[in-house]
């Protein structure tokens, strides 16, 4: 099939294009922006998910649509609501509009945290049960996967570090614990928010579009996340023991106020039973510890290029003893 992915330059996006092309699709990238790297096997398509026009040109060009394009961000998005519940709302609308018109089957990208009060969740969920209703209603063919927190390389980092916009879990935690810096956690990290590998949620997303493209749909959301939980003050000792073995400093751990957005004492967890739906065993996801290492020596790899320590922290702070 040749498989629109809105997003598809993004990180989890990237994950995905390979997947496709490894099980022996054609993807077409639909993205409004484009990466450095000018020799990307696969089409790209600048467009935004939010032109109806352009969201109906990519499905006459594909034989199935994974739409994973949208703002992201927890507190982030919570002091300007506006710019994620217009691009996620009628970025999902449009997607949903555009495989009912052209019969395409297609996968919808959910969040892990669907019940809390932020502007992502809120915006993400509510096309969630767009698709249902589509699904029950207007007779198109889209499985919905929900997925934890996805990790590993390449994925950006924010400042200071790195450039990214949105602050997420282990790239901020790893470039702490590299840069010799505390790492900080939200809430003291007792909550349980759940890691997942990037490479298995691409490989979910392509099996749930390989099931509705074989003709079934489903009444649940799969969802992808490890079947043992993990507080992220866990996920934050196991990050500082790989890189205390690789030879850094071991770092201490500072605790701040919950963010606003987050519920204080939630688990954002997944059934991973939810996989078989879709032909995965759970037991063949890699594990936190096989993932975790494998990320955190592609952040020493890539340190000064993808990211770097802080001027203000001196370089020394970072290098092995």
């Amino acid at each position: 099939m040749k498989v629109g992915i809105t997003g598809g330059n993004g990180f989890i996006g990237r994950y995905v294009c390979e997947e496709l092309a490894t099980r022996g699709h054609t993807p077409l990238v639909l993205d409004h922006r484009t990466r450095p790297e000018p020799d990307l096997p696969w089409e790209v398509m600048r467009g935004d998910i939010r032109d109806a026009t352009v969201m109906t040109e990519l499905a006459a060009h594909s034989d199935a649509i994974i739409h994973l394009a949208a703002v992201l961000g927890t507190q982030e998005t919570i002091t300007n609501p506006r710019p994620a519940a217009e691009t996620n709302l009628m970025g999902g609308l449009n997607f949903l509009e555009a495989v009912a018109q052209y019969d395409l089957p297609g996968v919808y990208i959910c969040v892990g945290n669907h019940w809390m009060d932020n502007s992502y969740s809120i915006s993400k969920t509510a096309v969630e049960r767009f698709v249902r209703m589509f699904n029950a209603h207007r007779g198109t063919r889209v499985n919905n996967v929900r997925v934890v927190n996805a990790y590993g390389p390449r994925q950006q980092a924010a400042p200071p570090f790195a450039p990214g916009k949105v602050r997420k879990i282990t790239p901020a935690v790893v470039c702490r614990a590299l840069s010799g810096m505390p790492v900080e956690l939200y809430g003291g990290g007792t909550q349980v928010s759940d890691m997942v590998w990037v490479g298995d949620v691409a490989k979910a997303l392509v099996s749930a579009l390989e099931t509705a493209a074989g003709g079934v749909v489903l009444d649940h959301c799969v969802e992808v996340g490890p079947a043992t939980s993990a507080t992220i003050r866990e996920v934050a000792e196991l990050v500082i023991e790989l890189c205390a073995t690789r030879g850094y400093p071991r770092v201490p751990i500072a605790d701040l106020p919950m963010r606003p957005g987050e519920t204080p004492d939630t688990a954002v967890t997944a059934d991973t039973e939810t996989l078989r739906s879709v032909g995965m065993d759970p037991a063949s996801l890699v594990s936190l510890e096989e993932g975790m290492a494998k990320t955190i020596d592609w952040f020493i790899e890539t340190r000064g290029v993808h990211w770097d320590v802080p001027a203000a922290q001196g370089a020394a702070a970072a290098e092995p003893a």
